[in-house]
This record gives C-alpha cells, structure tokens and sequence, in this order.
C-alpha cells in the first residue's frame, strides 16, 4: 500500500475562491484591488475558466491568459499595456475583457502570432460575443478559449 506524508486537502477548508479541480489540483484566484465582500464570480465559473484555460494550453501549447478589467479610455492600448506582464507573453494568448466598457481585445505573442493570427483572435472575439450579449461574461470567455484552441490546434 503507498503511503504519503502530505496531507489530504479538505476541500471545505480551502479559503474562498479556492477549489480541487478533477484532477486533484487545487486552484484559487486572487482579486485584485480592493477586496470584495462577496467574489464577483461563483466557484463553479471559476473552476469552468480555470479548466477551459489548462486544457486549451495543453492541447496547444500556447499559453492563455484572460484579464477582465478596466482597460482605461482606449482599450486596445489598455491591453497592449497589460499584455506584457502575463505570464510567458511571447507565447501567449491575452484575452482582455473591460465589461463596464463592453470591450474585448486579443493579443498573441511574437513567438505563436503564426498560430494565433489575426483570424484565430476574430474568432474568438466573435464567439465571445453572443455570451457577453445575454449576461454571461465567463460562459463567453469559455467559448472564445475553445473556439481559439481548435483553430490554433497543435
């Protein structure tokens, strides 16, 4: 019989916004800025985004990164300033959403912009778009990650 010497993880100790995934992986989020009494996202939609974007970067290896956030008055500069500091940008995705603003803005890194072309990122935005005109932000940044992985492909 094998034996550890780690501890199991009790999920209902985990602080919020923290969840095991399927795969026995503990993921949390951080919110930045001001603390919310109440997380702006449900469990559930955080650990649908989280899967959506580890699965999407293993199938394609890419990296994608999502910002929801204000983007400031010209959001395509807005995100070409957060761009850089995702984590391994030039060979990354970042899908940045400013939901007060109603804006999304794509961008791919110097090393996957043959993969991830401009065509790749119109689809995702489109795809983005029907969910994000009925309420649902993250529901649309799910299906903009997934139409986005199967056009980049391996």
């Amino acid at each position: 019989m094998a034996s550890s010497n780690w501890p199991a993880v009790v999920e209902s100790e985990l602080p919020h916004g923290s969840v095991v995934t399927s795969s026995g992986r503990v993921s949390g989020v951080h919110e930045a800025g001001a603390v919310f009494k109440e997380a702006p996202f449900s469990d559930d939609e955080r650990l649908a985004m989280d899967n959506v974007l580890t699965e999407a970067t293993r199938a394609t290896k890419v990296r994608f990164n999502i910002y929801i956030g204000d983007l400031g008055a010209d959001p395509a500069a807005g995100a070409d300033a957060v761009f850089p500091a995702t984590p391994e940008a030039a060979r990354s995705v970042l899908i940045a959403v400013s939901p007060n603003d109603k804006a999304i803005e794509v961008r791919s890194g110097r090393e996957v912009a043959d993969r991830a072309n401009d065509r790749v990122c119109q689809l995702g935005v489109t795809a983005a778009l029907s969910s994000f005109r009925q309420g649902q932000l993250i529901d649309g940044l799910v299906s903009a990650v997934r139409v986005m992985a199967a056009a980049i492909g391996r």
